[in-house]
């Protein structure tokens, strides 16, 4: 009895401590779901987990350092820049991380896909005069010590055809104002993000059309002067007028065909734009001048496939506008030209290069005169090998005014700065020109160091020898003094390393 019982028991206890084991073991952990490679819409994208949604991270970090120039990355021809004194920096130095995000879902509609494009920024600032002895600091980013700015270049949703957000215009061509450079050039619509309703047209074998309304404010809009308004601390800066712009009304209408073939790309492009002015005076009262509308239009060629190595190109652009000079003199270009340098002229201070662009002009009673352009830009690039390859490049372009947009600006240029040669070697038009090369060595993939020098020219239309009298520039030292009026140059370097990603 005492034997059987110590078997049950032994055997009660063997359960019980199974039992207490098995409780103990871990329970089976669910399968991880690892990041899978989507490869419906090329390399680098994956899916989020847990959707049928492909997502694509990319972007780049780089630093630029530029020579003899204020701005990242233009000529020294406003402001401090075209002061050439000691107010204007020998280098500007801009570091930017840039991050794009792009999702891809494939739906019974087609794929639905957004884009997001970000940038960080950091630039050099510049010193202005404030007529006491002293400066003050003004920052491009927005922060005097580490703060930098956050850009938002493309945000965007595409569906069926539509482009809805923030985008590249239809109006510009892939390279836009860089046909083989970093420096801005005129001769072309810009390479601008801007808010847009499109619709894209695909007829295969590379041949596409759209139709777009996107926002004009701020990107295509240069400036509506009523010169009225004008002063001669303005008139001396090269704005020949108030700027008297309204309200949004109407948004630039844009339409584009294009063909992008295995030989190269042809596109041409047609833009509308609604120049909108406010008042004449102080309010409403005072009376307005009535809505004119512009438009510019646009030929491009690229050619790939050239004799001269793999991967060489040429890219050409020529443009037109009338009342529509953004679609030439795109953004990152100034509309106002103020560039100081040497004179022969006896009792002249110093010579001074000036111009100005607008839409359009007006005078207090009168409706608007719209301004013309006409501009071309151009480069080649060849591959010595797949590490270097070296551009040649340049861009011309044209700023031209009727007659009676003429008689406004002269009556105020002679009314404000005492014109030596009068109403009648007063001739506001120019021309302005860039030529430049550049060099880019890429020892391993996706990091790049480039050099870049270009050379600027504006050409003023007064008359030879023409001479104004300047009230004060306190901003950028100059003083009360006569000037000679003459073309004005400036040469600048761009040093910059890039690592894509």
């Amino acid at each position: 009895m005492k034997v059987m019982k110590g078997i049950i028991l032994g055997s009660a206890a063997m359960f019980v401590g199974a039992g207490a084991q098995a409780a103990d073991l871990p329970v089976k952990a669910k399968a991880i779901e690892y990041v899978k490679i989507c490869s419906l819409y090329g390399a680098g994208f994956y899916y989020i987990p847990g959707t049928d949604t492909c997502i694509k991270l990319g972007g780049y970090l780089r630093a630029d350092t530029m020579l003899a120039t204020n701005v990242d990355f233009d000529a020294a021809s406003t402001g401090v820049a075209g002061a050439q004194n000691r107010l204007s920096n020998y280098y500007t130095m801009r570091t930017r991380q840039d991050l794009k995000i792009d999702t891809r879902t494939a739906t019974e509609y087609g794929v639905v896909r957004t884009y997001a494009e970000l940038a960080f920024t950091w630039t050099t600032g510049t010193y202005s005069g404030l007529g006491t002895g002293g400066t003050a600091y003004t920052s491009s980013t927005g922060s005097q010590v580490a703060g930098g700015s956050l850009g938002l270049y493309n945000a965007f949703i595409q569906f069926a055809g539509f482009t809805f957000g923030k985008a590249v215009s239809q109006f510009s061509t892939p390279w836009s104002q860089y046909p083989a450079n970093n420096f801005e050039l005129p001769g072309s619509g810009g390479y601008d993000w801007v808010n847009q309703v499109t619709y894209t047209a695909d007829f295969g074998q590379g041949i596409t059309a759209a139709i777009s309304a996107q926002d004009q404010v701020q990107n295509y809009t240069t400036n509506i002067w009523n010169v009225s308004g004008a002063t001669a601390a303005g008139v001396a800066a090269g704005a020949y007028g108030a700027n008297d712009i309204g309200g949004t009304r109407a948004p630039d209408l844009v339409a584009m065909v294009r063909v992008d073939q295995a030989w190269g790309l042809f596109q041409a492009s047609v833009a509308a734009h609604d120049n909108h002015a406010a008042y004449y005076g102080a309010t409403e009262l005072t009376g307005h001048p009535g809505d004119k509308w512009g438009w510019a239009g646009q030929l491009a060629l690229s050619i790939k496939n050239l004799p001269t190595g793999p991967g060489d190109t040429i890219n050409l652009t020529g443009v037109y506008t009338n009342g529509a000079s953004r679609y030439n003199f795109q953004d990152y270009l100034s509309t106002t030209y103020a560039m100081y340098g040497g004179t022969s002229v006896t009792g002249a201070y110093q010579s001074l290069g000036l111009a100005g662009i607008s839409d359009s002009v007006f005078v207090t009673g009168s409706g608007q005169e719209l301004t013309t352009t006409y501009g071309l830009n151009g480069g080649y690039t060849h591959n010595w090998n797949p590490y270097w390859n070296s551009s040649l490049f340049g861009a011309w372009a044209a700023v031209r005014h009727n007659n009676t947009a003429k008689s406004y600006i002269c009556g105020a240029f002679v009314a404000n700065l005492a014109l030596s040669s009068g109403i009648a070697g007063c001739n506001p038009d120019f021309n302005y020109a860039v030529v430049g090369t550049k060099t880019s060595w890429t020892p391993v993939n996706n990091l790049t160091f480039t050099g870049e020098l270009a050379y600027m020219m504006l050409d003023q239309k007064y008359a030879s020898g023409s001479t104004v009298t300047l009230p004060l520039q306190s901003g950028v030292a100059k003083p009360a003094a006569v000037y000679e009026l003459k073309d004005q140059n400036s040469l600048v370097l761009l040093l910059r390393a890039q690592r894509n990603f």
